[in-house]
């Protein structure tokens, strides 16, 4: 049977992520944010177009993999890299609908949500057979629609004015 190419694709680009946040420490936040800027979207896209089907009653779990010291070191190095640009203003929260004030966010904390998520699934995928990727796939879709999907974009709006606001600013002070 096979996995399909989009479900390949989609568990590449859910590492080609990882990596890209596990190495942000070593990076330019204009590295980083390129990055970023492109793995992205295309995971949106590619989790949006996964085409599987339940196969059993049961979905197996996504075991958590990730430990709360290796979230916070990858939240931390990200906060570290954005410095002051890390936070930004949101307006897709839920509490907005009622309050008079900002609600501030984090592009790291985001990241890093987002990571968590994906590690997980990763090490999970890593030694399961083809009928559990296939399942764990189902499950990866349907927190993407219900919480991670939002979250993603979310990122994208602070990302992009970082990149095309902030850094061009800055190159421009250097000149």
């Amino acid at each position: 049977m096979g996995l399909k190419p989009n479900s390949l694709a989609f568990i590449g680009l859910c590492n080609e992520y990882c990596t890209l946040v596990e190495n942000a420490v070593e990076m330019r936040p204009a590295e980083f944010i390129s990055g970023a800027l492109r793995v992205l979207p295309r995971l949106y896209i590619s989790a949006s177009d996964l085409d599987v089907a339940r196969l059993s009653e049961y979905a197996p779990d996504i075991e958590s993999a990730l430990e709360e010291d290796y979230y916070e070191a990858v939240r931390r190095n990200i906060e570290n890299l954005l410095g002051p640009d890390d936070v930004y203003l949101e307006v897709f929260e839920k509490e907005m609908k009622y309050s008079d004030t900002p609600i501030g966010a984090s592009v790291a904390e985001g990241m890093a949500d987002l990571f968590q998520i994906i590690y997980n699934f990763i090490s999970t995928v890593r030694y399961a057979d083809e009928e559990t990727i296939s399942e764990l796939l189902v499950s990866m879709q349907e927190e993407f629609t219900s919480y991670w999907s939002q979250l993603l974009v979310n990122l994208l709006r602070p990302l992009n004015n970082i990149r095309y606001n902030v850094l061009e600013e800055e190159e421009d002070i250097e000149i």
